[in-house]
Formats: C-alpha cells, structure tokens, sequence
C-alpha cells in the first residue's frame, strides 16, 4: 500500500557518519533550542499492513524455546571465541524511564550489555529533540554512555528523504509538534532547508484561525517569515507566485490541535499544495477517490502511531496516535466517509524496524571489531523489549528480516501493559509476546538464558 511503503526507498540505508559527524553537537543544538523552549507553555489508515501472527508467551523468566539453542562459548573480549550473534533493542518510556526516572534494573541492564560489548539499540516511538541531545539526556538520567550510533527515535528516518531521487531538500516543508519551532531545528539540522511552521503562517494571516490563538505567548515569539506569501483569491496573485507545501511532518505530539488539524486539512484539501487554494478535483466522483488527495497535495507524514504512552500519571496518556485519529476523523467527515491517505513510520512498521536493523547490524560491527572481531558473523537474535502490545511487541511479530535475523517480542510490566488495566485480551494475536517479564534486567537474563550465555551474570 502506498502508506506502509515508506523505508524501503526514500528511506535507504542509514547514514550513521551523517548522523554524527555532519549533525550539530548537542551543546549546540541546546543553545539554539533553549529560547523555543522557554516560550512554550507547560501546558486506521487501510494503509497499515497487518498479518497473523501468533506465539507463546510464559511467566518471568520462563522459556518458550528452551531446548532449541545450545549452550556455546560466546565472547566479546576474546577475539579467539565466537562473538555473540544476537543484540538487543529497547523501547525508552516505559521500558528504561518514567519520564525522567530510571525504572529499577533498567541502567544495571544496559551497564552490563556495555561492560560484556552485547550491542544493543535504543529503538522509541519518542521524539521532539534532535538525537544528539536525546543521547546526552538519557546518558544523564540512566548513568551510561550513550551515543547517536545505537539510537534510533521515531522522526530519525526522515533525514532519508533529505537525498535520493525524490529529495525534499531544496522544497519547502511544514513541521508541527510539541514544540513546532524545534522542530524546524531538528528538520533543518538534517538538512531540509525551506522549513516553515504553523506559528509562521498565523503570524503572517490570524484569520486563518479565528479563535483565540496562542499568538501573542507562544507563535509570535517562535514565527519567522512566510518563504511567499498567502494565495489569496481575486487578488491578482499569480499562482506560482504564492507559499507552496511540498510536504507534512508532524515530528511528536502537537499541542496546538484545533489549529494544526485545520492547517493540515486546508494543505490536504489545496491545489498542489499552494496555501489558501481549494482543488477542484475536490468530492469529483468521476475521479479516484472521488478527487479527493489526487491534485498534488503535499505529501502528511506521521512520525508514529502510539495511541498511549507511559508517563509519571499512572494511566496511559494519548500520544501520537489520538492526534493522528483526530485528523483522521475530521478527514472522514469532511470527505463522506473517504480514508486519510498518509505515510506511518515508527513501531510497529516493518520498515522502521528494518532500519533499526541496519542500525544495529552496523553499530554490532563496530562494537565487535573494537574488540578484536574482525569476523563478527551474521546477527542471528534480536530481542525487542516493549512495553506496548501496538507497537514494540506487534512490530517484532511481523517483521520479516531480509538477513533472516529472528526478531523475538518480550513484554515487560513496567509501562503500558499491565495485567490489572489491560489484561489478557491486550495481548492476543500479533500483540502476543515471545516471553512477558517482570522487567528489562529480567528481559536481559531472559534472553541470556535462551542463547546459553556462559559470561559473567547479571
């Protein structure tokens, strides 16, 4: 489907020299973000591939395949043993932190993953802060080490399409998100260069949002400049002449959502994607999809689709997803019943996690030829730690690995799943994970057990 084709063209394989020797470093990226920052207040797409899947999940600790792998000597510091060919891949909310507490066993875990060279990737539906500063962030709050080499976030993808046959480098792109003005920060470190945000087309026309907008607290301080301005009809304007969206990103979680689902609509429903147009091929039944999206509008792209996520409150909060349903329901209504067409990276798509694999495959190679393993061998396992049935355990159920690497699924119960609010009817199906455990440190030991690991315990 065009929705779910997403990684396998415009997003090639990473580009981790890009990802940390072109990307600005994160003392900087802090200084350029802090004054947007301040500013803020503390205030289905039929698109989505979705196969059968199912598989046995036990109690902490417990083996679904114990008999299948063979006790083996496995070594990263000695380069005379075979290296270890499996890795790991965590989910941060819910998994490593609340919010910005560690999860007890959560550092150990990762500590003893870095001091016996296991690799490991940080693999999150998170977002709003280029990765630099991330990894700094999340080194400060777990106590370890982290770097850009082994992190993928959920908008990481979309330096992609800065390059390539179709690269939105030189086009002119809108970015929302928690904080919309960061987000031209990150998407302008990966190289887009014509950046605008919804703060800078209100600030140039309020009437495009006739209700009482943050203009004067939030957009006014962060809003640069419209590129062109406004089409406005009868004005003489020529068309070319006027701002035109060439595409979409919504980074993490808008705040502002009465006014970004009326822009976003107002882009869907242009033509060509000239701001303040209407398509006439709009609701026209002699046309695919009666018209609607098929005049050259901008191309909307969701960073991912986590309906809820785990904080500090002890229920789930709306994340990405709700936001997206909104657009969606609104796109619904206004069409008569016609699907939003947009593009969905993150987990649980096959394609981010088959670029988290190429992540992980080359970071495993550098960490094991640091260690004198010049012949790493084939990554066979990796284990990916979740704890939402949606995204982390589904992504790894579905993903087919190219290389023919088993992605096994093991569910913790320190985010959003619990027994007690979810049940078992959360996890059936493609939500089913491989083993369900206490937590990360018990996850590690877990899969430890399952590849005969005969190193130092953890």
């Amino acid at each position: 489907m065009r929705g779910s084709r997403i990684l396998g063209t415009a997003f090639a394989r990473p580009n981790l020299t890009a990802l940390t020797s072109s990307s600005p470093s994160s003392s900087q990226i802090s200084r350029r973000i802090r004054s947007a920052a301040s500013s803020l207040p503390r205030a289905t797409q039929k698109h989505v591939r979705s196969a059968p899947f199912s598989t046995s999940a036990g109690k902490t600790g417990s083996l679904s395949r114990s008999n299948d792998r063979e006790s083996r000597q496995y070594s990263t510091k000695n380069p005379q043993a075979e290296a270890p060919p499996f890795a790991f891949a965590f989910d941060i909310d819910g998994v490593l932190l609340h919010v910005a507490t560690p999860i007890p066993g959560a550092p150990e875990a990762l500590k003893f993953l870095n001091e016996n060279n296991i690799p490991f990737i940080l693999l999150t539906n998170g977002g709003g802060k280029h990765e630099t500063e991330r990894v700094k962030d999340l080194s400060q709050k777990l106590g370890i080490e982290l770097t850009t080499d082994n992190f993928v976030q959920s908008h990481t993808p979309f330096r992609q399409l800065v390059g390539g046959p179709d690269s939105l480098r030189e086009k002119t792109i809108l970015v929302t998100g928690a904080n919309a003005e960061k987000c031209r920060l990150i998407a302008e470190a990966y190289g887009f260069r014509n950046v605008v945000t919804p703060a800078d087309i209100i600030k140039a026309h309020p009437e495009v949002f006739p209700f009482d907008p943050l203009l004067d607290t939030v957009y006014t301080a962060t809003a640069r400049p419209l590129p062109k301005p406004v089409f406005t009809p009868g004005s003489g304007m020529n068309l070319k002449d006027a701002l035109k969206i060439d595409a979409m990103f919504v980074f993490n979680d808008p705040r502002d959502w009465a006014y970004d689902i009326q822009l976003i609509t107002d882009l869907l429903l242009s033509q060509e994607g000239y701001v303040g147009t209407y398509s006439p091929k709009n609701g026209d039944a002699a046309l695919p999809g009666c018209g609607w999206q098929q005049d050259g509008q901008p191309q909307l792209y969701f960073s991912n689709a986590d309906l809820l996520w785990s904080t500090g409150f002890h229920l789930p909060r709306f994340g990405q997803g709700a936001f997206q349903a909104a657009v969606a329901g609104v796109w619904r209504r206004l069409t008569n019943g016609h699907e939003l067409q947009r593009r969905v990276i993150g987990k649980p798509y096959s394609e981010t996690y088959q670029f988290a694999e190429r992540v992980l495959a080359t970071h495993r190679h550098d960490v094991l030829k640091s260690r004198g393993h010049h012949e790493p061998g084939t990554l066979k396992s990796v284990y990916m730690v979740g704890d939402n049935p949606e995204s982390d355990i589904a992504g790894a159920n579905d993903y087919q690995s190219e290389a023919g690497t088993e992605w096994s699924s093991v569910l913790v119960r320190t985010g959003v799943w619990s027994p007690e609010h979810s049940g078992e009817k959360a996890i059936q199906g493609r939500f089913k994970p491989k083993v369900i455990v206490d937590d990360a440190r018990e996850a590690v030991r877990w899969a430890l057990k399952r590849e005969g690991w005969t190193g130092p315990s953890l």
